[in-house]
């Protein structure tokens, strides 16, 4: 089952001492980045995925000098012990994360290794990716992390059957959107199923809009710390649709008490109970574990609707770009990290992948796709961020974890009105951006 890797909060507690014999028991536990073992040391979030990086070094380790360890920590405690060790002795040479905000703070305590130097040996580290995907592991104009699972693009859901018992087509403008949540309220549907008690999923309504009415542009300067971007007309635009599209009913009066987390938000669509649900690619498992016949026969999906007169470009999409592995500054073997990361464009490797439902992001991808296990949903997707001319790495996400807190706090608020607009802007101008 696909679900959405969530960062955790950051809470710098736990004992470096404890976390090494929690890595021991995935890989040796000796060494690390600054402590030469004459081996490089993989960290990364413990979960079912692991078999197929487990592969990936063991397929290194057969040529290489210089051994590779695979380390894991179970993903639920991934954020906050790698906060705990990554600028200690026990740090290791190379680790998984989520790109954005997640290593920022990093790179600003200069940790991390600017991958350029490599790029410049080796273009390939950068040319066989999609640069959409790519790029949101550049920080300050220098890439520090190459993609290496896969990408989770935000799609537009919808039941099959009940959008065509109230005439409906999957919108592609925002118009056709409001016209949907007339006739499906007219069938007594909810017309967009949401998981409000979860916040995330509503942060998906808000990220999805700005881009489309303002493009990239407008968040990349709230990222950059330009607090004016949040007061801009395309802020307060974006602001009044979803404000009319809630008060429009679109999302019924409950949506605060259901969870996407419970399957509350999932059960509603498959049993014709809403039409549509915005959420992640991981969506189509989610619908496939809980309700197989369902998700094989009545579960459609598109893109997010564009904007007339936006300056987004309706190709752009938003979501979970990819996961990334960055290196340490300290490591002792660059040139064997350098090695380690050409795999991860392999053909070897983008099978492997897609054997067990992650979408890669390498030029490559393209000619393995039909031997995927949902080839018609996996081409969809791929095809939508290969045209995408940017990728807007979800919010939460994209902002340091510092933020994610009071951001869906002001999130939540605002759609359910307890914040009008001044009030959401003065709570997003006061997220910390390092």
């Amino acid at each position: 089952m696909k679900t959405r890797a969530r960062l955790p909060r950051l809470i710098a507690t736990g004992a470096t001492l404890a976390l090494a014999l929690s890595l021991s028991a995935c890989g040796d536990g000796n060494g690390g980045a600054s402590a030469d073992d004459g081996k490089i040391h993989i960290l990364v979030y413990g979960d079912a995925t692991n078999k197929i990086e487990k592969q990936v070094v063991d397929k290194f380790n057969e040529t290489s000098d210089v051994k590779a360890v695979l380390d894991t920590i179970p993903g639920a405690d991934y954020q906050q012990k790698l906060q705990t060790i990554i600028s200690t002795p026990q740090a290791p040479d190379v680790f998984f994360n989520w790109g954005g905000g997640s290593i920022k703070p990093f790179v600003k305590a200069g940790l991390l290794l600017p991958l350029d130097d490599a790029i410049k040996k080796n273009p390939e580290l950068e040319s066989k990716f999609l640069p959409s995907v790519f790029n949101n592991a550049v920080v300050d104009g220098k890439p520090y992390g190459i993609p290496m699972r896969g990408t989770q693009p935000v799609l537009l859901f919808h039941n099959k059957n009940v959008l065509k018992k109230a005439g409906v087509q999957p919108p592609k403008t925002w118009d056709e959107l409001l016209d949907a949540v007339e006739k499906l309220k007219d069938e007594g549907v909810t017309p967009i199923a949401l998981g409000g008690g979860d916040v995330w999923p509503t942060q998906m309504w808000f990220q999805y809009l700005f881009d489309r009415i303002a493009g990239p542009e407008l968040f990349q300067k709230a990222l950059e710390g330009d607090k004016s971007a949040w007061e801009s007309a395309e802020s307060k635009k974006a602001l009044k649709m979803i404000r009319e599209l809630v008060d429009a009913g679109a999302f019924g009066k409950n949506y605060d008490s259901v969870k996407y987390t419970n399957g509350g938000s999932v059960a509603l669509v498959a049993q014709g109970k809403a039409g549509f649900e915005l959420m992640g690619s991981w969506y189509y498992s989610q619908q496939l574990t809980d309700h197989p016949e369902f998700a094989e026969k009545g579960l459609g999906y598109s893109a997010f609707p564009a904007v007339a007169g936006g300056k987004g470009d309706p190709k752009n999409v938003a979501g979970n770009t990819n996961n990334y592995y960055s290196v340490l500054k300290k490591t002792k073997h660059p040139e064997a990290v350098a090695e380690f990361l050409k795999l991860m464009y392999s053909d070897e490797f983008v099978k492997a992948q897609l054997d067990v439902g992650n979408l890669t992001t390498t030029t490559n991808t393209d000619q393995f796709i039909e031997t995927s296990a949902t080839p018609e949903y996996s081409r969809f997707q791929y095809d939508l961020v290969a045209d995408a001319p940017s990728f807007q790495l979800s919010w939460d996400q994209a902002y340091p974890q510092s933020a994610a807190s009071n951001m869906h706090k002001a999130i939540q608020q605002f759609f359910n009105g307890q914040l009008d607009t001044d009030g959401f802007i003065k709570a997003m101008q006061a997220l910390p951006t390092e």
